[in-house]
């Protein structure tokens, strides 16, 4: 499968709402017209990059966010895409480059994935058989 095929498997998503569970723990909602997606059990931290990432306020990323901002702009390729499923009960997320060629990273955390593909602005593909579906329809 090439990076820009369409995996129906996945389904793209939006970002309805981002808080805390607790000072620890950050979740995010998922929604679109038909289904949404609840993703918790992450940092915090990394929810409130995401927060201020949503609000245009992305100045001061993490130094792990800027290396792959840095890796990017070295070898000519672009994030183009977030595919997020479920691994052993973990959420796991493979990212997608595209440029001088085409490379896919596997099995990273959703989490930090989420929050890249949110500063870049860039799709989130949830595996459907994560999704539920959404009442508002």
């Amino acid at each position: 499968m090439k990076i820009d095929d369409v995996d129906a498997d996945y389904e793209t998503v939006k970002i309805d709402q981002v808080g805390m569970i607790d000072p620890l723990t950050g979740a995010i909602l998922f929604k679109d017209e038909t289904v949404e997606f609840l993703m918790s059990g992450f940092s915090s931290e990394v929810a409130g990059f995401i927060s201020s990432f949503l609000k245009g306020r992305q100045e001061d990323p993490p130094t792990i966010y800027r290396l792959v901002e840095q890796i990017c702009e070295e070898n000519e390729i672009l994030l183009v895409k977030v595919k997020v499923y479920e691994s052993g009960g973990i959420f796991r997320a493979n990212l997608y480059f595209t440029g001088k060629k085409d490379m896919v990273f596997r099995n990273f955390r959703a989490s930090d994935a989420i929050a890249l593909a949110t500063y870049y602005n860039i799709p989130v593909l949830v595996r459907k058989s994560l999704l539920k579906k959404n009442s508002r329809k």
